[in-house]
């Protein structure tokens, strides 16, 4: 299936109910929004794969190979190489080189990550309409300054920017990231709405009480999000970004 193909068959699924998607933009005064997904691909071309064995690598040339267990180190995801470290030597210097590690390797990723379509103008028009917006992340907060800043897209965010930190056991699917922006912004989670990619995206909203809009960009994604309880998904930005202008417009609610 080419990848053209995979995108008509989630708009086919999840982009039929238009309705759905406007009460979810008409009742939303603060934005939530995952970085690396919705506002653009950070590993796009820095692969994330290559990291993830970069980071095994690392932890074998240090004696260590036995931490992971075979899956883990196998892995194309660094952040399952992080987590897994962090499960067995929690609040460690080896956790925190390796955090180190992975933000140096993030940063690199920043300076060749690809904007996902729509997303500038969206964030920018619902600045301009009046919402506030924050991100709440499992990447680390100086990549996604660096990463706003290099878009233009800095003000729209700032100061709300909720990032990794030290205590990996707080990242999503656990909500901390999304009550510390609700709790900053002062903002009820009702009168909230996240975008995410991912499981754990959604499995953080639910726990936090904030609806929820998932992003696929391919049909895999989509049955992911489906599975973990998702209702609304869209395909592609642009009919979000229609349905904040249309919210933006005189006369329209």
């Amino acid at each position: 299936m080419t990848s053209e193909t995979q995108t008509e068959a989630v708009t086919d699924r999840t982009e039929h109910d238009p309705a759905a998607l406007q009460d979810l933009i008409r009742n939303a005064r603060v934005v939530l929004w995952d970085f690396d997904g919705p506002i653009c691909r950070l590993f796009a071309r820095h692969k994330a794969e290559k990291v993830a064995t970069d980071l095994v690598e690392w932890l074998e040339v240090r004696g260590l190979r036995a931490l992971l267990t075979e899956g883990e180190r196998k892995t194309l995801d660094p952040q399952v190489v992080l987590h897994a470290v962090d499960r067995r030597h929690p609040g460690s210097d080896l956790v925190t080189e390796l955090e180190e590690r992975l933000t140096k390797e993030e940063l690199k990723a920043a300076s060749s990550a690809m904007p996902t379509a729509h997303a500038d103008p969206l964030i920018r028009t619902w600045t301009a309409v009046g919402s506030r917006l924050a991100i709440a992340t499992n990447n680390s907060p100086h990549v996604v300054r660096a990463y706003l800043a290099s878009r233009g897209l800095t003000s729209c965010f700032i100061p709300h920017i909720y990032g990794r930190t030290q205590q990996l056991n707080l990242l999503k699917p656990d909500p901390h990231c999304l009550n510390r922006a609700l709790n900053a912004m002062g903002a009820a989670p009702e009168a909230a709405l996240m975008i995410g990619d991912t499981s754990t995206d959604y499995l953080a909203a639910r726990a936090a009480g904030v609806p929820f809009l998932g992003y696929a960009r391919n049909a895999r994604k989509a049955g992911l999000l489906r599975e973990a309880g998702a209702r609304v998904i869209v395909a592609s930005l642009e009919p979000v970004l229609k349905a904040v202008k249309d919210r933006g417009r005189p006369g329209v609610r």
